[in-house]
């Protein structure tokens, strides 16, 4: 599609429009947008490995349900909310409901702290390394939304989306799950002096 192509600029609204009248090229244009985005999403809420597996089941169902999408929210924070489900969906069937990992905060690269000078590399290395530790500890829910809001970028209104939550129960757990998350940092540090 040639008009495609020409305007970069189209937003997400048009592009849904014109993937529901049958535009392939249109679809294509919002997965390439928000590809990374999903991914991100899957991995930080524990798909791992099978984050990719993930977002391609996300973009099939969200093909799908284009009908469905009633633009009162942003694309972006309704197809988050389907790589949400589908990554539940995915610890469901690993029966693994305690194991979201967090890889891609804690991923760097390996020779950071080898290079001469990496003082600051060693340190942001252990801080990042703390900080995981103490989010794999809080509880699922807690997890997510901490995710969603600070690893994602996600407003609380998009986190609501993204989690099927109501937006008072968003505020409300993100700061229980920020004041969890403080106590689980400050004990590891009293720990590691």
């Amino acid at each position: 599609m040639r008009v495609i192509g020409a305007e970069v600029s189209l937003d997400d609204h048009v592009l849904v429009t014109r993937a529901r009248a049958g535009d392939l090229e249109a679809y294509d244009l919002l997965v390439a947008r928000h590809t990374a985005s999903a991914y991100r999403t899957a991995v930080l809420l524990g798909a791992g490995p099978d984050s990719e597996d993930v977002i391609q089941e996300a973009f099939v169902k969200a093909y799908r349900k284009l009908s469905r999408y009633r633009g009162e929210s942003s694309f972006r924070s309704w197809l988050l909310a389907i790589v949400a489900n589908e990554t539940r969906n995915l610890h469901r069937s690993r029966s693994r409901r305690d194991g979201l990992v967090l890889r891609a905060a804690a991923a760097g690269p390996a020779s950071e702290a080898a290079e001469d000078g990496a003082v600051g590399a060693v340190l942001a290395g252990e801080r990042r390394s703390a900080l995981v530790h103490a989010l794999r500890q809080l509880p699922v829910r807690d997890r997510e939304v901490i995710v969603c809001r600070f690893f994602l970028d996600l407003s609380e209104e998009e986190t609501a989306e993204t989690l099927g939550w109501p937006r008072g129960t968003v505020k409300s757990r993100t700061s229980r799950a920020l004041a969890k998350l403080r106590g689980l940092l400050d004990r590891e540090e009293v720990r590691h002096g």
